[in-house]
C-alpha cells in the first residue's frame, strides 16, 4: 500500500478526531476515495458499519441501512476527503487529460497537464519512470500508451512511448498541453506560446538514459568541377553519405514510435536523399 507522508499523517490524526473514529478508520476511507478517483468509494470496516459504498453527490450506503447518523458521517467524510484530495497537485484524472476532438481526418487527444505531486503520498518509486536526476515535474499527462512528464525549470520534457522513454530539449517553450494524434502514424504536438509545435522539431537529449548526439550539419557543398583527373564520368568527390543513411534510420525509429507520421517521414526522407 502506498504510505503517507508526515502532512497525510497530520491529516487523518485531524479527521479522525473530527469524526471520532480511529486513525485505522480514516486511512481506509482515505485510500477508498484515492481508488474511486475522488467521486465514490467501496469500503469495507467495522467503524463505518462493514461493507458499504459512498458516491459523490449520490447514494451512501452502509451495513447498518437504518442508522442514519452513521451514514452523514461517512457522507461528510468522503466528501471531505474527496476536496482535500482534489486539491492535491496530479493526484487525480481530471477530464481535461481525455478531451476528444476530430482532425484531420484521425481522432487526436488532447490532454491537458496535471500539475506536480501530491504532498500527502509518499512516490512509489515503481512509478518514476522519467530521469531522477531532472526533479519533480511542473506537470503531467497521460493518454493511451503515452505517459508525459515536463520540467519547466530544466527545460526538459520527457515522454515515455510504451517503456521508450525520451527526453527532449524544449528550448523556450512554454508548453501547456499536448495532443495525440491516433490515426495514421499517431504523430504528437504541443501547445506552447508559439501556438502548435510538433515533437519531432524539439531536439532529444536522452534516450533511456543515455545521451543522444545531435547529428552534425551536412558539409558545405564546394564548386567541383565538370571532370575528375582519371574519371570521364565526373563523379562528385568529397561527400560521405553515412551521415545521411544514419539520420534517415533515426527518423524511422521516430516514425516506429509513433513521434512521426508516415507522411513527414517520407517528406523528410526525400529531402535528405536528395542531399546526396
Amino acid at each position: 500500500m502506498q504510505q503517507l507522508t508526515p502532512a497525510g499523517q497530520r491529516l487523518v490524526a485531524d479527521l479522525s478526531q473530527r469524526y471520532g473514529v480511529s486513525n485505522d478508520a480514516i486511512t481506509h476511507m482515505l485510500f477508498a476515495v484515492l481508488n474511486g478517483n475522488g467521486s465514490m468509494a467501496q469500503f469495507s470496516h467495522p467503524e463505518f458499519g462493514g461493507a458499504g459504498q459512498w458516491m459523490r453527490g449520490g447514494m451512501t450506503m452502509v451495513g447498518d441501512m437504518f442508522n442514519y447518523a452513521l451514514k452523514g458521517r461517512v457522507d461528510s467524510l468522503c466528501s471531505e476527503i474527496a476536496s482535500v484530495l482534489n486539491d492535491q497537485p496530479g493526484l487525480l484524472h481530471s477530464g481535461s487529460f481525455q478531451s476528444q476532438s476530430q482532425s484531420g481526418g484521425g481522432q487526436s487527444s488532447s490532454m491537458g497537464m496535471g500539475m506536480g505531486p501530491s504532498t500527502l503520498f509518499v512516490p512509489d518509486p515503481r512509478a518514476q519512470w522519467y530521469p531522477a536526476e531532472l526533479g519533480a515535474p511542473n506537470s503531467l499527462g497521460a493518454q493511451n500508451n503515452v505517459r508525459y512528464a515536463y520540467f519547466a525549470n530544466a527545460h526538459r520534457l520527457a515522454v515515455d512511448v510504451g517503456g521508450d522513454v525520451w527526453v527532449y530539449d524544449t528550448l523556450d517553450h512554454q508548453i501547456g498541453g499536448f495532443s495525440q494524434q491516433q490515426g495514421s502514424g499517431g504523430s504528437i504536438t504541443l501547445t506552447s506560446q508559439y501556438g502548435t509545435v510538433n515533437l519531432a522539431s524539439l531536439p532529444v537529449v536522452l534516450r533511456n538514459g543515455q545521451p543522444v548526439q545531435a547529428p552534425p550539419p551536412p558539409p558545405l557543398q564546394q564548386p567541383q568541377p565538370a571532370f575528375q583527373p582519371g574519371n570521364a564520368v565526373g563523379s562528385p568527390a568529397g561527400r560521405d553519405g553515412s551521415d545521411i543513411f544514419g539520420a534517415i534510420e533515426r527518423l524511422a525509429d521516430l516514425r516506429a514510435k509513433g513521434v512521426l507520421t508516415d507522411e513527414e517521414f517520407s517528406a523528410k526522407k526525400a529531402e535528405l536523399l536528395s542531399r546526396l
